[in-house]
């Protein structure tokens, strides 16, 4: 694991968990806008953090976390956000782990399958499929994720997708590709789910709402505080990845509730 930190002149605390199969940089700017308010800690998961790791489990990347965070002497977090794998990490960080956290922002976050072991094996096997011919073709990766939506204001489309394209071929091996997806919707709840004070909203693209809907049951289960929050006409993860002045307007506005 890797952790980025930004806006280390300030007290208060925001937590960041970063999405699959992503570079760490596509949520720098994001990280970066929090920093005018919040010492940030972005959390880079073993297989995504170019130091030649494999990805574990959603449970060894939360345990790290905090373990890292404790050695810094942080006792008490402000606020912490994770999406899609990261949205994973948050569930389970407040859920075992003994730092409270005052705010949490759920974004997209995944939740333990319901379905039958050998289902949910097939299940990752597909998706570990379509990821690795992602990651092997440049074309499959636009057809995917067209450019002209999913390129950062400011840069180059082709240089920014040569640039996920190279680093997604030097350091997503086959392996940390199927653990992600394995352990995304299969990592260990305690049963039942202690109850926490945190307040909770669970972000969700309106494009994605239908693949969401259980992800959202699931949390509101555990977390009966959760308030769910959609966004119009964004897909997965749009937010934190493309609009980075939205993205703090939004985290900003929930904080200030």
């Amino acid at each position: 694991m890797k952790v980025y930190e930004f806006g280390t002149e300030h007290e208060k605390v925001f937590v960041m968990f970063q999405c699959a199969a992503e570079p760490w940089w596509v949520f720098k700017s994001s990280a970066e806008a929090m920093a005018r308010d919040y010492h940030v800690y972005l959390f880079i998961a073993d297989g995504h953090d170019e130091q030649g790791t494999e990805f574990v489990s959603i449970e060894k990347t939360v345990r790290d976390a905090a373990e890292y965070l404790k050695k810094k002497d942080i006792r008490h977090i402000d606020a912490m956000y994770g999406v899609s794998m990261g949205g994973a990490s948050v569930i389970r960080f407040l859920a075992t782990e003994s730092i409270p956290v005052d705010k949490a922002i759920i974004d997209a976050g995944i939740t333990p399958s319901p379905y039958p072991r050998l289902i949910c094996r097939l299940i990752s096997v597909w998706d570990w499929i379509t990821v690795m011919l992602g990651t092997k073709s440049m074309t499959l990766m636009k057809l995917a994720m067209p450019p002209e939506r999913w390129t950062p204001a400011g840069e180059d489309p082709e240089e920014h997708y040569r640039k996920i394209f190279e680093f997604e071929k030097r350091h997503f091996s086959p392996r940390t590709i199927y653990r992600v997806f394995w352990s995304t919707n299969n990592y260990f709840m305690p049963e039942p789910v202690p109850a926490v004070d945190t307040q909770i909203e669970y972000w969700y693209g309106e494009e994605e709402k239908k693949a969401r809907k259980n992800d959202l049951a699931y949390t509101r289960k555990v977390y009966p505080q959760t308030v769910p929050r959609e966004f119009k006409g964004l897909a997965h993860a749009e937010l934190v990845l493309m609009f980075p002045e939205r993205f703090y307007e939004e985290v900003t506005r929930f904080l200030r509730d």
